[in-house]
């Protein structure tokens, strides 16, 4: 099994044998990056990375536990890594386990499966040196960083790691050499997270194991980090943890405060991904319109920074060719941040808002307010101040009190809405999120019917509105070899968000023997599916 990279650095005669890691990282973009943060560090400390579990001897699984279904794949994971120690012949001496997963039930995994040797909290990422050995030994009380994953859709998720491939220099691809863990105690924070946090908003109590204090890690522009991504694509996480109330999401237990990175330190890591090739660069955040609410004012303006500044500042620099953002509030898209996206041609017309329901009833319920009618005059005014804008949004079916009315207001929503990319999530009882203890529970098939007859509705808007793109001229990056065939390969164009969207499949390769993986071309869309569009090059 193929799990990242491997990075190899010249020879010196006082280095010592350096031991071969492995890593499967499942989940979110915003997970991807604590991966490649966790990788640089190791690399830096003198490790080696392989792609294959059967030459590692030491595994790490960084873990997702946001719904049941992504901790049962964890949880898999982490037992077929326990079969590369254990029976499979493997070299495997060291089995890690960091995430999220860690965070919510770090005393269970040490009790269950006791072939796991470290565990390492969202908020410990530095602590993946001890657990691997490279650094000072581990305290005996052992409260640092342990883990575990499973074995469904593994080849999946490990293949989503190896797909990412690092820039084609001589260089190791190491951002920085350099660690620095912005902490808390330096930043302000949002007056809204501490009402909440004294209301008991980030409470762990009833978690088994959980540990006291709450993540606080913020990696930097300093910190070592080690690209996955496709080579001219990269993730920056502009802020981390989160202080909504949402009920259905135990995120802010798992992640922390919300908490901003320095607009200097995001501006110097662009700089440097750039100088490594990258040319696509995606702002994650768990809600990135949020972002420098909690940073101190600025001495001259008197005024925080905001998200509109970092595209500001971020959008002119030499070389950067596409930039978006995800995840953004409904509250929080103002009109200059609306007005920053139109100005900018770097800036991808793009507006990810998980809405999550569109019935006030409902709404109230998952304590995030709001009314249909509210939602389609943020879209209306979205629309408006960036011509050809492309909204994504996703939604739950099946909370708890949602009625047929509800869902049929949802439904009529989507219709009215018109929305480009839509995802539909089977609402899952979280233990510890606030929606857990909600009476009037919606039957599981109930949950099932309706979400299939609401993405049965958006494949019939998706359809139509893919059909319109037949003709259209765009750029085109071109990702390699399709997926799902030998005969095509694929690409995305500054409309679709990487992993997430629909793809643009290239049949008719133009005046070019071959393509380029991580170049952009000139392409005319041919074809149009449900969710995809067949494309060939022109120029």
């Amino acid at each position: 099994m193929s799990l990242s990279p491997t990075l190899e650095n010249p020879a010196t005669e006082t280095e010592t044998r350096r031991p071969k890691v492995g890593f499967v990282s499942l989940g979110c973009p915003k997970n991807l990056v604590d991966s490649e943060v966790m990788m640089g560090l190791l690399h830096r400390g003198g490790a080696e990375l392989t792609p294959r579990a059967e030459d590692a001897e030491i595994l790490v699984v960084n873990t997702c536990s946001f719904i049941d279904s992504a901790k049962q794949e964890s949880v898999d994971t982490i037992l077929e890594m326990v079969q590369h120690k254990i029976a499979n012949g493997g070299r495997a001496q060291k089995l890690i386990v960091a995430g999220c997963l860690v965070e919510r039930y770090r005393d269970e995994i040490r009790k269950n499966i006791p072939e796991v040797d470290a565990v390492v909290g969202t908020g410990e990422l530095e602590a993946i040196m001890e657990a691997a050995g490279l650094s000072r030994p581990t305290p005996a009380e052992n409260n640092s960083p342990f883990a575990i994953l499973t074995t469904a859709q593994i080849e999946r998720h490990a293949s989503s790691v190896n797909q990412h491939s690092r820039p084609e220099s001589d260089g190791p691809q190491i951002a920085h050499e350099a660690t620095r863990n912005i902490s808390s105690d330096a930043q302000s924070s949002r007056p809204e997270g501490d009402a909440r946090e004294q209301a008991g908003r980030f409470s762990r109590e009833a978690w088994d194991g959980a540990t006291a204090a709450l993540p606080n890690y913020l990696y930097s522009d300093e910190t070592p980090r080690i690209l996955t991504t496709p080579r001219a694509s990269a993730y920056i996480k502009i802020a981390e943890g989160c202080d909504h109330p949402c009920s259905f999401c135990i995120i802010p237990q798992l992640r922390g405060k919300f908490r901003s990175r320095p607009l200097a330190s995001i501006v110097a890591e662009t700089k440097s991904l750039i100088a490594q090739g990258v040319r696509e660069i995606t702002l994650i955040g768990q809600d990135t319109t949020c972002y420098g609410e909690d940073l101190p004012k600025d001495a001259v303006t008197g005024k925080r920074p905001e998200l509109a500044d970092l595209l500001d500042a971020l959008a002119p620099l030499p070389g950067l060719k596409w930039l978006r953002f995800l995840y953004a509030y409904p509250n929080k898209v103002t009109t200059r941040l609306l007005e920053s996206i139109a100005k900018h041609d770097t800036v991808a017309k793009y507006l990810d808002v998980p809405l999550q329901h569109a019935s006030a009833n409902v709404l109230r319920r998952m304590k995030r307010g709001g009314t249909s009618h509210r939602f389609l005059q943020i879209i209306d005014k979205a629309r408006s101040i960036v011509p050809g804008l492309v909204l994504r949004t996703s939604f739950i079916v099946g909370f708890p009190g949602e009625t047929e009315a509800d869902f049929e207001e949802l439904l009529a929503f989507v219709q009215e809405a018109k929305i480009d990319w839509l995802g539909v999530f089977s609402y899952s009882d979280e233990e510890g999120a606030g929606a857990f203890s909600l009476d009037e529970k919606v039957p599981k098939r109930t949950i099932e019917a309706r979400r299939r007859k609401l993405m049965k509705l958006q494949n019939k808007i998706s359809t139509k509105a893919r059909r319109a793109w037949v003709g259209r001229e765009i750029d085109l990056l071109v990702e390699g070899e399709s997926e799902e065939t030998e005969l095509l390969w694929q690409g995305r164009s500054l409309d679709q968000a990487p992993e997430i969207d629909g793809k643009v499949l290239i049949n008719d390769f133009g005046p070019h023997e071959v393509l380029v993986p991580g170049t952009f071309y000139r392409a005319e869309i041919t074809e149009s599916h449900d969710y995809d569009v067949v494309a060939r090059i022109i120029e």
